[in-house]
């Protein structure tokens, strides 16, 4: 497992620094299996430097694609998130942080609609064009601005919030919604709480 000050959604790059003993010894045992990959989970109290620090549960799978090893025990990764997680237990950090986990896929819940997709991804659209208007910038088009748009809602949704500067408790949100529904309204929430944010700050 790799505690970040982050909370990452599936389907993000992670790049990664390591230069910690413990991290050194994750990545080396990594390297060493057929599937290198890792748990990631955000850090809810603490730093990453150091160990000592409390862990939310909710998390996802990174997959190293590719590790360079730059000499004294450090290396520099690059990888993809994939699957959502959820540990069942920690245990102890030895020699780094590990955890009993296993995949969460999307609880049964309401089906989120294409009109709601499409109502949630104009409230996206609008927030850029508040922040572009403010900064006198042009936009691209909403293509490049949505990103993939997967067919499966979930996803969709996900790939959508990793789009949206929202803080780490709104992307935690989003990302420990039990189903798509759960997820479409603490995306919209988040996207709210952006722009009131953002409307607060202009008017200052």
């Amino acid at each position: 497992m790799f505690p970040l000050e982050s909370a990452l959604l599936p389907g993000e790059d992670l790049p990664l620094r390591i230069f910690e003993p413990r991290y050194t010894a994750l990545v080396q045992d990594c390297m060493r299996s057929t599937e290198p990959w890792f748990g990631v989970v955000l850090i809810s109290r603490g730093r990453e430097v150091g160990g000592g620090d409390a862990r939310c549960d909710v998390g996802t799978v990174a997959a190293i694609n590719e590790c360079i090893d730059v000499g004294s025990g450090r290396y520099a990764l690059r990888c993809r998130t994939r699957g959502r997680i959820r540990v069942s237990e920690w245990l102890p950090d030895d020699p780094y942080p590990r955890g009993l986990a296993r995949f969460w896929p999307d609880e049964p819940g309401d089906p989120v609609g294409a009109d709601q997709l499409r109502e949630v991804e104009d409230q996206v659209l609008a927030l850029f064009e508040r922040i572009a208007s403010a900064r006198g910038v042009v936009l691209p088009g909403p293509d490049t601005l949505l990103g993939p748009r997967p067919d499966d809602a979930g996803e969709r949704l996900y790939a959508l919030a990793s789009r949206v500067p929202m803080g780490q408790a709104d992307r935690y949100a989003v990302l420990s919604a039990p189903s798509a529904a759960d997820r479409l309204a603490a995306l919209r929430e988040a996207v709210e709480s952006v722009a009131a944010i953002i409307e607060f700050q202009l008017s200052e």
